[in-house]
């Protein structure tokens, strides 16, 4: 799993599987109900794997997995780390509110110089907004640095659900 980009802040893979997606979804099925670590919740073709409540902090990352047939025998899955939607949406959220800010004081910096009369404040007001986009960016990365042990647990459960031997199937 190359989660090492320094850039991602959530990280993507892909495996080619020589089984039929049906199969491979019912497995998460079967694993929903033997297990009780991880909460596994199935919609089409997608799966969605996290901790428990207790187990959960603000970081705490979930695994979606999108399993898509490409013929009869085979699949291709696409996993996506990320954290809580609801974490995501609050960072986008300060991510846009921070740029239009920034928009927004540039215009009135632009304004005031194209009248004359003194800008300083708006300028640094610039300044200080780009200051919080890189303290956002930042405390996410700390955020996925300090959750990547659960990435790695949500991931090794992930291939425990695929590669399970069953005695009818042999070829994985």
């Amino acid at each position: 799993m190359p989660t090492e980009n320094s850039i991602v802040l959530r990280p993507r893979f892909t495996i080619e599987l020589n089984r039929n997606n049906e199969t491979l979804l019912q497995a998460f099925e079967h694993a929903k109900k033997v297990q009780s670590n991880f909460i596994v919740n199935r919609s089409d073709d997608h799966v969605f794997i996290k901790f428990p409540k207790h187990k959960q902090h603000f970081w705490s990352p979930q695994l979606h997995l999108e399993i898509n047939e490409v013929d009869e025998d085979s699949s291709k899955l696409y996993g996506l780390f990320g954290p809580n939607p609801t974490v995501w949406t609050l960072f986008m959220f300060f991510h846009f509110m921070v740029a239009g800010l920034f928009i927004a004081f540039g215009i009135w910096a632009y304004t005031n110089w194209t009248l004359k009369t003194d800008y300083a404040i708006q300028a640094s007001l610039m300044l200080f907004m780009v200051i919080i986009w890189f303290v956002l960016y930042f405390a996410a990365r700390i955020g996925k640095a300090s959750s990547k042990n659960e990435m790695l647990e949500l991931h090794d459960f992930m291939n425990e659900t695929l590669f399970k031997k069953n005695n009818s199937e042999s070829d994985y």
